[in-house]
């Protein structure tokens, strides 16, 4: 950790009478350690400076971090805006519904949000489309043998999200070059020149979205078609509200980004700790063998608890989301603190998420806090989709797609009489933007 923090800062000072992480580097501030190692930077800071104190992210600015619990309620919090997301990614979320609130924001989620509920789901086939192609995947790490786990989930979550928009197999191969410039947009500098990130991020984004509206434009001179993107054109243009169809590309293309990068991390980690608790791995058998097919209707996940606990436990351990940043519209008190209005927060969903405070034992895996459990799903239990206004639109497809992806993969092994085995450690993690497991963990099944 020393490493990561600037040995020449180490003034203690106040903004707003809430002290300031020491460590930061000029420019970068300390963005190193939280990109690095943001659970020990936040221990640190809570260890030092108290509940509240402000990380520098750079050219994201400072934000007011605080680690008690009564933070999480901030994402449901009438005077606090999502808008700061547009204004810290604004060539990627400009436009969509996670940097919008209020009427707004309702409009558009309204206009779509009818294909990502279950049975908008079951009734675009969207679990028959994935079964398939899930299957077929792991049955090729099957009979590789061994695999760089995170770089195959993100290749499999890609293509189920190109499924989805009905892109030809022989499309994909510049889908994928284009998806990759695009994401270059979250660390590109503002420099727009020939060659640079920026320039390369911005043609690729226009890339796709021309594609968009052309998969918009077939979607309406085929109605009677069915599948998530012709459901969310029906559904946008049943809508009560006038919305131009900038409005629907924007968030098509939010889906291709929220989708992958998160979805192929839980993923990973899903498949990691099954191949670390070989005692988890049979369990997860016994469910599959006893299911016998993958699920394809969210009517039928009730029959793998299993399989769902799984991707619920991981998804607290290792959550793909671990900041949320928001800004303050009116002042605001927040535990013992006075928040002024228009201070930039920081909502550390990574440390709730592994809070002794929130959850038993949470530094250990535990699907029987899933299974043993009585009461409904709380917000705080499935804090990596956020709450309120703002939870993720895509929670029941993520949640249809990663239980399909545990059967299949349990089916697959089992019936090959292999199971998942590390054959690399951890050589690191990166917590941000989005978290990963190390790119150099191999999984062998034998």
């Amino acid at each position: 950790m020393d490493m990561l923090l600037n040995p020449l800062d180490r003034r203690h000072r106040l903004r707003h009478d809430i002290p300031v992480m020491p460590g930061a580097f000029p420019l970068v501030g300390h963005l190193p350690a939280i990109v690095c190692d943001l659970p020990r930077l936040l221990r640190r800071a809570e260890r030092t400076l108290g509940s509240h104190f402000w990380l520098d992210f750079g050219p994201a600015g400072h934000m007011m971090t605080c680690v008690d619990p009564d933070a999480f309620p901030l994402l449901r919090h009438k005077d606090v805006s999502s808008a700061l997301m547009e204004e810290i990614a604004p060539e990627l979320l400009g436009g969509t519904l996670v940097a919008q609130d209020g009427r707004a924001h309702r409009q558009a989620r309204d206009a779509i949000k009818a294909a990502f509920l279950p049975k908008g789901l079951t009734q675009g086939g969207i679990g028959d489309l994935f079964a398939p192609i899930i299957m077929a995947r792991v049955q090729a790490w099957r009979d590789r043998g061994d695999v760089t786990i995170l770089r195959e989930t993100g290749d499999l979550t890609l293509k189920l999200i190109f499924s989805l928009m009905g892109i030809p197999a022989h499309d994909l191969p510049g889908w994928h070059r284009k998806y990759r410039q695009l994401l270059q947009l979250i660390v590109a500098p503002p420099v727009d020149l020939p060659g640079l990130p920026l320039r390369r991020g911005r043609a690729a984004r226009d890339w796709i979205d021309a594609q968009l509206r052309q998969f918009v434009r077939n979607a309406r001179a085929h109605a009677a078609r069915t599948g998530l993107i012709n459901d969310m054109v029906s559904a946008f243009d049943r809508s009560d509200n006038a919305l131009s169809d900038d409005v629907l590309i924007a968030n098509i293309r939010l889906l291709l980004l929220g989708g992958h990068d998160t979805t192929a991390s839980t993923m990973a980690w899903i498949v990691i700790e099954l191949a670390r608790q070989p005692v988890l791995w049979d369990t997860l058998v016994e469910e599959a063998q006893r299911v016998g097919a993958v699920p394809t209707r969210h009517a039928d996940l009730a029959q793998c608890p299993v399989a769902e606990a799984l991707f619920r436990e991981t998804l607290r351990v290792h959550p793909a989301t671990t900041l949320l940043p928001r800004r303050a519209l009116q002042e605001l008190q927040l535990g013992q603190r006075r928040i002024p209005a228009g201070t930039d927060l920081c909502i550390p969903l990574l440390h709730f998420s592994t809070s002794a405070l929130l959850h038993e034992a949470p530094d250990q895996f535990r699907l029987a806090r899933w299974l043993q459990r009585t009461e409904p799903i709380r917000p705080v239990d499935m804090l990596q989709f956020g709450t309120g206004p703002h939870v993720c639109i895509g929670y029941h497809l993520v949640w249809l797609e990663l239980v399909q992806f545990s059967i299949a993969l349990a089916l697959t092994m089992h019936k090959a009489g292999v199971r998942p085995r590390l054959l690399s450690v951890e050589k690191g993690r990166r917590y941000y933007p989005t978290a990963h497991p190390s790119m150099a963990v191999r999984i062998g099944f034998s």
